[in-house]
């Protein structure tokens, strides 16, 4: 594992007001499947070529946690979900940059700068090649979701040995009554049962952030004890 920079740095907290939040950063050149399956267990993130996670020393809100895939059942309003989104292609392949994932995320982030008060500034090609493409090696996937031949959602992930972990997921707010967002998660389920994968890594949950807490409605799962280092146990509970 080739690490090029490793910092932490301390900010305002991104998902709870009025707290500062303090983050672990390492940079690292052609990180393996094995380096990436190890960090992403000990509640690292993942974009470009990036992995960080919270050391915020005061505050344990945000708990890495991940869906038990092979004890998770398809609820009335997920199939419900799956049933209004028949008609739309779904393709994966490695993670690309085009004019048409700018124009959509662009087009998401607007929408939700407009919603939700997200900071907003226009994407670039280099940005968004840094945060997305970048990085991904043997191991990162793009999920992508057409109408017809228009491209309505992008959601980037990484296939690990044990399971999916999920980085992020944009979408065309046209489509909303689709509810892609939902939609993603649950193919991201489908795809691990079918290559036999245990879980889906969701990232953080925080209970008192709206954007986070809806990920514990996606039962059985479990949330990882403390942070381990590279070199410690990762326990899930």
């Amino acid at each position: 594992m080739n690490i090029l920079k490793e910092f932490s740095n301390s900010d305002n907290c991104s998902y709870l007001d009025n707290l500062k939040q303090t983050t672990h950063y390492k940079i690292i050149e052609n990180c393996s499947l094995e380096s990436c399956q190890n960090m992403i267990e000990r509640g690292y993130r993942r974009f470009g070529k990036m992995y960080f996670r919270p050391i915020c020393s005061t505050c344990q809100e945000c708990q890495s946690i991940k869906i038990d895939v092979n004890n998770y059942t398809y609820s009335k309003s997920s199939k419900r979900v799956i049933k209004k989104a028949k008609d739309i292609e779904i393709v994966m392949q490695q993670p690309s940059l085009s004019k048409e994932h700018l124009k959509l995320f662009d087009k998401y982030h607007l929408f939700m700068n407009k919603k939700k008060g997200w900071d907003y500034k226009k994407v670039t090609a280099n940005h968004y090649y840094d945060s997305f493409v970048d990085g991904a090696n043997d191991f990162g996937y793009e999920i992508l979701y057409f109408d017809k031949d228009k491209l309505i959602g992008v959601d980037l992930v990484d296939i690990l040995d044990d399971g999916i972990s999920a980085i992020y997921f944009y979408y065309d707010p046209q489509y909303s009554n689709l509810s892609l967002g939902k939609l993603s998660l649950l193919q991201e389920i489908s795809i691990a049962k079918r290559a036999n994968k245990k879980w889906i890594y969701l990232g953080y949950y925080v209970e008192n952030c709206p954007s986070l807490s809806y990920k514990a409605d996606y039962k059985p799962f479990q949330t990882l004890k403390s942070r381990p280092t590279l070199t410690e146990e990762a326990i899930w509970l």
